[in-house]
């Protein structure tokens, strides 16, 4: 692996089917010379309150399924205002009642406050090791933007005044929990 990673060769699995969130990860990871390759191998999603929790058993579970080093994140919306709502169930609340539905929730509600999270998990033949990310921001008023995916629209990030959706893969990613969490793993395999 040292030498691999001396001829920026190295590359790392990575277990999603969604395709906006692999780019947001290997953007971060060009500056290790480091490149995701999609896994053959299932994410199954465990029902908990700890996203880390989530992103440890399908990260374990797809090493197991196909003995290779790989990585699984796993990413959640709390909203104060909502009693943290919804947490470890954003994307299934992005399924079922979507965008509109969070701001019908959220009609008259002043504190507006939110934080995305990610848990970043990568498993190999030494065990694994996590690394997350946080962000703060704002739910805004009405969704705004066209880029990114899931939540994106209505998310301000604190010291930024458009969505995540207004901004490009670039600009994101100088925000991003999930840029975040990238960027210590990408920090953490270079000098392991």
């Amino acid at each position: 692996m040292e030498k691999e990673k001396q001829c920026g060769n190295l590359e790392i699995c990575i277990v999603s089917e969604n395709q906006e969130k692999i780019n947001e990860i290997q953007e971060v990871l060009n500056n290790f010379k480091i490149k995701l390759k999609k896994c053959n191998a299932k994410k199954i999603e465990i029902q908990n309150d700890d996203i880390k929790q989530i992103a440890i058993y399908a990260a374990i579970n797809a090493y197991n399924e196909i003995k290779i080093p790989l990585i699984v994140d796993d990413s959640a919306l709390y909203i104060k205002s909502l009693s943290n709502f919804p947490g470890p169930y954003t994307s299934y609340v992005y399924k079922t009642i979507g965008i509109k539905g969070i701001l019908k929730l959220m009609e008259g509600i002043k504190d507006r406050g939110a934080t995305f999270k990610t848990s970043l998990v990568y498993v190999y033949e030494k065990g694994f090791k996590v690394f997350e990310g946080t962000i703060e921001g704002v739910i805004s008023e009405n969704p705004r933007g066209y880029n990114g995916f899931g939540f994106d629209p209505i998310f301000i990030p604190y010291n930024a005044n458009k969505t995540f959706a207004e901004m490009d893969i670039q600009e994101k990613n100088k925000y991003s929990h999930r840029a975040k969490a990238a960027l210590a793993f990408g920090n953490w395999i270079i000098n392991s």
